[in-house]
């Protein structure tokens, strides 16, 4: 009798053992939690079944994605790509940045909305530092086909999930059993002040480590497997650095978590990473490393305790046969949510529709992309439902509007003396078309300016704008002359004063390329000294220009950063015809004391081809090359020609400094560009160019300009050299620049910000 009830023991112990479910549990940790994915290879490897997962945060994040069918390679991959790094950082794609939409660059390093309250106006501090427009996108697009296929129904996925965020307001847990896949996963891993909150069901959603960063208790009650394999990658209760703002960010926001899963439901893994920080996604093949020593070291102990094996075969086979029922990613009906006017929901889907009536995937990421460029739009959360009467996908886009008003501050500070600083105020409003009005001031000893205007974008099936605008520039050269901001410096010799009103009408000819047409009046006013001999009483010589141009732009462009750009390409045509008057009036030091005025009528050509070339990951080549071709008379002396000459300026610095060596009315200029890549936001870079006027002006009898003789009279060189930082405010450079000048030939600057200006007349 013992003998049959020993055997009916280890039978009933065999199918206890062979029939367990397995539930994993991971907890959140930023980009700690890659080592999630380790543990879930070597699982797999030996052949151990995953039969639930639930996570937080990052680590909401590996099992969502587990459980829309992704295997650890593929996550992993995933984790490495480039896209993925855009995501997590919020930087715009150069491919997905609409030259059209764009407005004239500034130097701007940051932006404020203004909202009208009872007691007057506030400014609004940005709420998240990293924007979720690229990972909206991506969580759409990884899992509307696996929302489709489980029918919204968590527990019908690859693997039953659940996933955890914080109701903000009520400070309490919320459990994702059901419901769109992406928006479950982008809510639990919404960290406060790194990535903005995601609106369900009228709730405020945060990161859920906030109240529960790991979840063994909702897999135990929803689940109650037999066995939990729990992960844990944070490392609460270690002192913050004191220098990482996001590693004092996670010890303030998490609170304190159970984190003692009972000897009696499984397992508690945990993996040590103190040198791994909260956003240090780039370090993704060593953190998974980390994670698969963790598993291996303890899967003989797994083992022994879970007798059930699942051969890695199998789950692959039935991986992809999960992944066969996706439905094609494409889009029918378009719906707009959070905005109630008829005329601005359909600016939104003129904006985004296509001529045909389905959209594919490609087809909407352009729309989408090109519609979160317009300054109009602060943000649109893309949401994807299957309609199995269609069998498309309706698309549903949660819009937020731009505020109306808005306020941008930059500017440039160096330890030369061609710092400015920069306001801008704008009225934004849209119905059927987009308005905005814009006013900006620059300020400083080099550069100073005023620019008034507007602009109207109608998002045709041909999209076009109109804009108009009135400018008021003031640049002071001899500012510049000198190498240190604190040097004593000389009266100034040149002094440039242009007013000018444009009116311009463009399209857009590619998804990075834009036509313009536009007229326009200047009114200059060039003051300097034709010598270097001069007193500070001296009278200054003076030129006024009055002129009207026509012209016509062809502009492709597409780089990664406003200035010192690592990635990308720029290709430019344009062509003006100007028509103008020249009045000079001499001043004391004038060698002739006559007035005079002369007119100009004479067309003006410009071609730029600007290129970079990544070789390997740490090196990247550029090209440069640019032609100019003008037709017009020489001015009443050698210095108002020169200053009216069309400057070679290939470089931020260049722009500051007036230097005859690099002006004429017809040059051709060639240039090359090394750069190594240190990190993804900082590099060195050399950059050396060629300039050869086709023809030179020349200082002729009594400071009279007259061209050279001789085709090609010179070659000038110019050169660069430099270590960038991008911050997200702006570059910060340490440069040497050479100009072949006379004098000074080299200068050394430390830089903060933009040299861009408001653009001229003409």
């Amino acid at each position: 009798m013992k003998k049959y009830f020993s055997f009916i023991c280890i039978v009933l112990l065999s199918i206890q053992l062979y029939s367990q479910k397995v539930g994993l549990v991971l907890s959140g940790g930023g980009a700690k939690g890659i080592a999630h994915i380790g543990i879930i290879k070597v699982l797999e490897d030996n052949n151990i079944p995953i039969d639930y997962v639930a996570g937080t945060s990052i680590g909401a994040i590996v099992a969502g994605l587990y459980a829309s069918g992704m295997s650890p390679e593929e996550m992993l991959e995933l984790f490495n790509s480039d896209e993925f790094m855009l995501w997590s950082t919020g930087k715009m794609d150069k491919d997905d940045l609409f030259y059209f939409q764009k407005k004239d660059e500034s130097p701007e390093w940051l932006s404020l909305d203004i909202s009208k309250k009872e007691n007057g106006v506030k400014l609004l501090l940005p709420t998240n530092l990293i924007p979720e427009r690229q990972m909206d996108f991506a969580f759409m697009q990884i899992t509307a086909q696996t929302t489709a296929i489980c029918n919204r129904d968590f527990d019908q996925l690859f693997v039953p999930f659940r996933s955890v965020s914080t109701d903000i307001y009520n400070n309490k847990a919320v459990i994702h059993r059901d419901g769109d896949l992406g928006l479950a996963i982008r809510a639990s891993m919404t960290f406060p002040l790194v990535y903005k909150p995601v609106e369900m069901d009228g709730l405020l959603l945060f990161d859920g480590g906030i109240v529960n960063n790991f979840p063994w208790d909702v897999m135990h009650k929803d689940f109650n497997p037999d066995i939990i394999i729990g992960h844990k990658v944070t490392n609460m209760g270690d002192k913050p650095d004191p220098d990482d703002l996001f590693s004092q960010i996670e010890t303030i926001v998490t609170q304190t978590t159970n984190y003692d899963l009972p000897d009696s439901l499984g397992f508690l893994l945990e993996t040590k990473l103190n040198e791994v920080g909260l956003l240090d996604f780039p370090k993704a093949n060593y953190i998974n490393s980390k994670g698969m020593e963790t598993g291996l070291a303890i899967i003989d102990s797994v083992k022994q305790t879970i007798g059930r094996r699942v051969p890695k075969q199998v789950v692959e086979q039935r991986r992809q046969a999960f992944k066969a029922q996706k439905p094609e990613l494409l889009f029918n009906n378009i719906q707009v949510e959070g905005i109630k006017d008829n005329s601005k929901r359909r600016y939104i889907i003129q904006s985004i529709k296509s001529r045909d009536s389905i959209l594919t995937l490609e087809e909407l990421r352009n729309s989408y992309f090109k519609l979160i460029s317009d300054e109009q739009i602060k943000s649109i959360q893309p949401l994807a439902y299957f309609n199995s009467q269609t069998e498309y996908f309706d698309l549903h886009l949660k819009v937020e509007p731009s505020k109306p008003f808005d306020i941008e501050f930059g500017g440039h500070i160096s330890t030369r003396a061609n710092t400015f600083g920069f306001l801008e105020g704008n009225y934004k409003v849209f119905k059927n078309r987009a308005y905005v009005l814009s006013s900006n001031l620059y300020f400083g000893r080099f550069y100073n300016s005023f620019k008034i205007g507007g602009r109207i974008d109608t998002p045709t099936r041909n999209p076009f704008y109109v804009s108009a605008y009135y400018t008021l520039n003031l640049w002071d050269y001899s500012a510049t002359s000198t190498d240190l901001i604190f040097t004593d410096i000389k009266p100034s010799y040149i002094r440039q004063t242009e007013n000018n009103a444009k009116i311009e009408v463009g399209t857009p000819f590619s998804k990075h390329g834009l036509l313009n047409f536009g007229v326009s009046w200047s009114r200059s006013n060039d003051r300097y000294y034709q010598t270097n001999v001069f007193n500070e009483g001296d009278k200054l010589d003076e030129t006024s220009i009055d002129a009207y141009s026509a012209h016509i732009r062809i502009d492709k462009k597409n780089y990664d950063y406003k200035i010192f750009p690592t990635e990308g390409e720029r290709k430019l045509f344009t062509m003006r015809y100007i028509n103008g008057f020249e009045q000079f009036n001499p001043g004391t030091t004038a060698p002739i004391q006559e007035e005079s005025s002369t007119n100009h009528s004479y067309f003006q050509i410009r071609a730029l081809y600007d290129k970079y070339f990544k070789t390997s990951k740490y090196i990247t080549l550029g090209a440069m090359a640019e032609a100019q071709i003008n037709n017009n008379t020489l001015y009443s002396n050698y210095t108002a020609s020169a200053i009216n000459a069309p400057a070679f300026a290939p470089t931020p610095n260049s722009k500051s400094i007036y230097n005859e060596q690099y002006r004429a009315y017809q040059y051709f200029a060639v240039g090359g560009k090394f750069l190594f890549n240190i990190s993804k936001n900082t590099h060195l870079r050399t950059e050396l160019y060629s300039f050869l006027p086709i023809q030179g002006i020349q200082s002729g009898e009594k400071q009279s300009a007259v061209f050279s003789d001789d085709i090609f009279p010179y070659v000038h060189l110019m050169g660069m050299g430099s270590l960038v930082v991008q911050t997200r405010v702006g570059p910060l450079s340490f440069e040497v620049n050479y100009y072949e000048k006379p004098g000074q030939k080299w200068f050394f600057s430390v830089n903060m910000g933009y040299m861009i200006f408001n653009q001229r007349g003409f």
